[in-house]
């Protein structure tokens, strides 16, 4: 039994997975007397160093190899950081998943795709409501944030209550939801909160992060002087947004048209659940294009530039019922997630360059955050009281500050820990008694592979150095019969290719006549003599080490004359 598990078992423990020390891909577990209940299980986007690779998830061997032990999976809300590595995870785990209704709606779609829909227990959770786990007693908290129903978990267990926050803020207007349930917070407060697990994602920033509300207004005069197509982008799962942008058009007197399959999720999602009753019409994508140019608004997924996202597709010319240029406007109603700069910066500059005018927030009042500024995480404080605080969602930067932001509030114990930090609460804690191995699953083609794996480091190595391929046909004994054939991919084009072409052929050739004849006669010694040779010839042309197969063909003296390959030259040079 390792550290960790004593812990739980005599205590409680709060280990991160992942989204503790970077933005996103959240996974975190609670273990106490022996059990343990995950809370969240997201995904993050992947950049180029992963070729081939959209999606990432954290790894989760440690609690995949106590899963008899682990209770359920609790979501806090529905973004993809946070719910979108279920569908990949949880045939690792088989346990229940609980959720509040419009949470377990869009999870419904994902579970779907992936066929699990009838096999994954989601239970649905209402409002406010309360589950018993083992020695775990949660209650869901309602707060805002940038998506319905997000929710704060009040953990309650013999060793102390722990208020767990998801990502949320406190926006006085919120347009679709309730408000953040302040008077359940200062009960919390007053009953007594060991600790306090907080989103730490604004903890740089001044103030508060506003209201949706506010957004509302600026759209709509920001629309309001655009002159040919409109096209809005934002995240599919602000279904405010998303209400928003259409009663905005309307009020402009356009039409709005859904592009993209996560926008359609998303209002499906909603309206099952009871929100979104008084959008205005929306059209399909058929639609769109027989109307006239001052009277359509496009609602596109695509925000960060994500290469599949519709507006991505349409810049590209890629779209085939959708096209903007020359007089049309492109509005980016999204803050840019760090680490999308450069794709992003692309986006824009193809945009601007087919005449499309792009609005962004960096220079328009366009979105608004669904974190809290540092006035906002001030009053959270001042609700719950806790004795311990562990800053989590957010890069070493905010954790950092939220650290000493939590100790000028007051905590007596601010603690600041990384992805497999082993935190016991209680007793005698806060303490960091273990740290438990870590990492990252790359989904590629539906399948969990290491991003640190041989697949992933050998798609690197052919993206960066290319590939040559060296046929070869011998006899038994090892003698080469015909010229090998070479092929190179990923090297530089004609004339510098013919030149690789010829020194990998004659490398070949040299370390094919030095090998002893017993080494020739065994395929393994003679594809490895020539691959290092053939590697070793590219590499002092060109400085690359290209990715190096050999394929050795052995054949009878009869089988390559009848062949016609039979080559007299190397014959008679053996």
């Amino acid at each position: 039994m390792t550290k960790v598990d004593r812990a739980a078992a005599s205590g409680l423990v709060f280990l991160p997975l992942g989204g503790t020390g970077e933005i996103g891909m959240n996974l975190n577990l609670y273990g106490c007397e022996g059990k343990w209940i995950a809370i969240d299980m997201g995904i993050a986007f992947a950049d180029t160093a992963l070729p081939g690779i959209d999606l990432i998830t954290p790894r989760h061997d440690f609690i995949a190899e106590r899963r008899d032990d682990l209770l359920a999976i609790v979501l806090t809300h529905a973004h993809e950081d946070h719910i979108g590595a279920v569908a990949h995870l949880w045939p690792d785990l088989r346990c229940p998943v609980y959720a509040t209704p419009f949470t377990a709606a869009m999870l419904r779609s994902k579970l779907a795709e992936a066929d699990l829909l009838d096999e994954v227990p989601l239970h649905v959770v209402p409002l406010g409501g309360e589950i018993e786990l083992g020695p775990f007693q949660i209650q869901y908290i309602s707060l805002t944030h940038s998506i319905p129903e997000p929710n704060a978990l009040g953990i309650r267990t013999p060793f102390g209550t722990v208020v767990h926050t998801g990502d949320w803020k406190i926006d006085p207007n919120p347009l679709v939801g309730g408000a953040t349930d302040e008077a359940t917070l200062r009960n919390f407060g007053d009953e007594g909160v060991l600790a306090l697990v907080c989103d730490s994602t604004n903890v740089l920033n001044p103030g508060e992060s506003g209201s949706e509300a506010a957004v509302r207004n600026s759209l709509r005069e920001l629309v309001a002087d655009c002159p040919g197509r409109v096209a809005v982008t934002t995240f599919a799962s602000n279904v405010a947004r998303l209400e928003t942008v259409a009663k905005v058009a309307a009020d402009n007197d356009r039409h709005t048209v859904l592009v993209g399959r996560s926008m359609h999720r998303a209002v499906h999602a909603a309206r099952e659940v009871g929100y979104l009753a008084d959008m205005p019409p929306i059209l399909d994508e058929d639609d769109g294009g027989y109307l006239p140019p001052d009277k359509v608004l496009y609602l596109c997924t695509g925000s960060q530039g994500e290469q599949r996202g519709a507006i991505a597709r349409i810049a590209r010319g890629e779209h085939s019922k959708i096209s903007l240029g020359a007089g049309d406007t492109v509005i980016f109603s999204a803050k840019i997630i760090p680490g999308n700069e450069k794709v992003l910066s692309e986006l824009h500059n193809r945009l601007v360059c087919a005449g499309i005018e792009i609005l962004t927030e960096k220079d328009h009042f366009v979105h608004v955050s669904g974190h809290p500024g540092r006035d906002e995480l001030a009053r959270m404080y001042q609700w719950i009281r806790p004795q311990i605080a562990v800053p989590v969602h957010g890069e070493d930067v905010h954790l950092i500050r939220h650290e000493v932001f939590a100790r000028q509030q007051g905590v007596p114990q601010p603690v600041r820990i990384s992805n497999g930090d082993a935190l016991r609460l209680a007793p005698n804690g806060p303490k960091v008694i273990e740290k438990v191995p870590t990492g990252r699953f790359a989904v590629d083609g539906g399948r969990l592979i290491a991003v640190d794996g041989d697949v992933i480091r050998a798609r690197r190595q052919l993206m960066f150095n290319g590939h040559v391929g060296v046929a070869l046909v011998v006899d038994k004994s090892g003698i080469l019969w015909t010229e090998p054939r070479i092929s190179l991919r990923g090297l530089p084009e004609n004339p510098a290719t013919q030149e690789y072409a010829n020194s990998a052929l004659k490398a070949a050739v040299k370390a094919i006549l030095k090998l002893p004849r017993a080494k020739a006669a065994d395929d393994g010694e003679l594809a490895e003599t020539v691959r290092r040779a053939v590697r070793r010839s590219i590499r002092e042309l060109c400085g690359k080490k290209p990715v190096t197969d050999v394929e050795v063909i052995r054949l009878s003296r009869q089988q390559i004359a009848d062949g016609g390959v039979f080559n007299s030259e190397l014959e008679s040079e053996e």
